[in-house]
């Protein structure tokens, strides 16, 4: 793979002579003895590509409703210094060519595309986040999914599945939140964990000394035992309903097993049914004073996190809920946690 970079300037404001607009950039492009071809966009403003030296290349637009875009990209070893000296040429002669009728001028960072580390990886509101990634610890497919450890210089190992960032080393406050932020007493306490594979919650929970953890999870962890906890290297549907049947309750049942979908359609989307499930299982196994700990998703995904708040008026029991909003490090946005207890 062969590292490139690309930059892109953005101009906003009004065409008025697109022709001499466009004369005047090619000025540039020529002194850097750039080739030019000129794309046919059937009246739809201007666009013309260049070539030049060490494998630049270059995409001028000039839009008919006055956005201007130069693209440029280039090999990660060209001169850096040769390349901020051409784009700052770019934006002078724009801003000598459109003179009172610019709204804005604006250069965005470098994206690195190619290279052996993926830096980018988007939020649940698809905003594409440059993470300080610097290696990759671990990369392999599993039975069930694509798992990646990713060191950040900031957040310290990232699990990213799927291409969906779960956790990292820096992201206590994720699991103070899912565990009730510090405002529950677990001592003495029977506590169930559904899911929650690194073993974040396990390693906080013991540590407020419960009677018992019981957790349901792959077969990763060190130590499937210990003094306050048992793993159950098992699917965590056939344990609830296990426990129904044997009328077995937990004081605190923590879900850390899937966010809430961001699909709105309940009656399309099957990860809806297993939240469902998994939610009208875990009330009845939770204790009448018990409470019940999840996630919810990023702040911005209003509808989705309305679904989930519908879902709950649907159970078989009546329930009430708070949910509180966590700033998760690594996540780079806001995250909704849920607190959901009987009536």
């Amino acid at each position: 793979m062969i590292d490139s970079k690309e930059f892109i300037v953005r101009y906003y404001g009004l065409v008025a002579d697109c022709p001499s607009t466009v004369r005047g950039l090619q000025s540039i492009f020529q002194e850097q003895e750039m080739t030019e071809t000129v794309h046919d966009t059937e009246g739809h403003g201007y666009l013309a590509t260049f070539v030049g030296k060490k494998g630049r290349f270059v995409i001028l637009r000039v839009h008919s409703r006055g956005l201007v875009t130069i693209d440029l990209q280039c090999y990660e070893e060209d001169n850096t210094a040769q390349i901020d000296n051409l784009l700052d040429a770019l934006e002078k002669k724009l801003e000598n060519l459109l003179q009172g009728s610019i709204t804005r001028i604006k250069r965005l960072p470098a994206l690195t595309r190619g290279g052996q580390v993926d830096r980018y990886w988007p939020t649940t509101d698809d905003r594409l986040i440059e993470y300080d990634i610097d290696r990759v610890v671990y990369d392999e497919d599993s039975a069930y999914q694509n798992i990646k450890i990713l060191h950040s210089q900031q957040y310290g190992n990232i699990l990213v599945l799927d291409g969906d960032v779960n956790l990292a080393e820096s992201d206590l406050a994720y699991t103070h939140a899912i565990m009730g932020s510090g405002k529950e007493n677990y001592a003495g306490k029977e506590v169930l964990i559904l899911g929650g594979g690194d073993g974040g919650i396990l390693a906080e929970v013991v540590k407020l000394k419960p009677k018992m953890i019981t957790m349901t999870c792959g077969n990763i962890l060190d130590n499937l035992k210990g003094d306050c906890y048992q793993i159950l290297i098992e699917d965590c549907v056939p344990v609830l309903k296990k426990y129904v049947q044997e009328g077995r309750t937990f004081d605190y049942v923590i879900n850390d097993l899937t966010a809430v979908p961001i699909s709105t359609a309940p009656e399309e989307d099957s990860t809806w049914e297993f939240l469902r499930l998994i939610l009208d299982l875990s009330i009845k196994v939770l204790h009448q004073n018990g409470k019940y700990f999840t996630q919810g998703n990023g702040v911005n995904q209003t509808e989705a996190l309305s679904q989930y708040e519908a879902q709950l008026g649907r159970l078989s029991c009546p329930v009430d809920f708070t949910k509180e909003v966590v700033c998760v490090p690594s996540y780079l946005e806001l995250w909704v946690f849920y607190t959901v207890w009987k009536k």
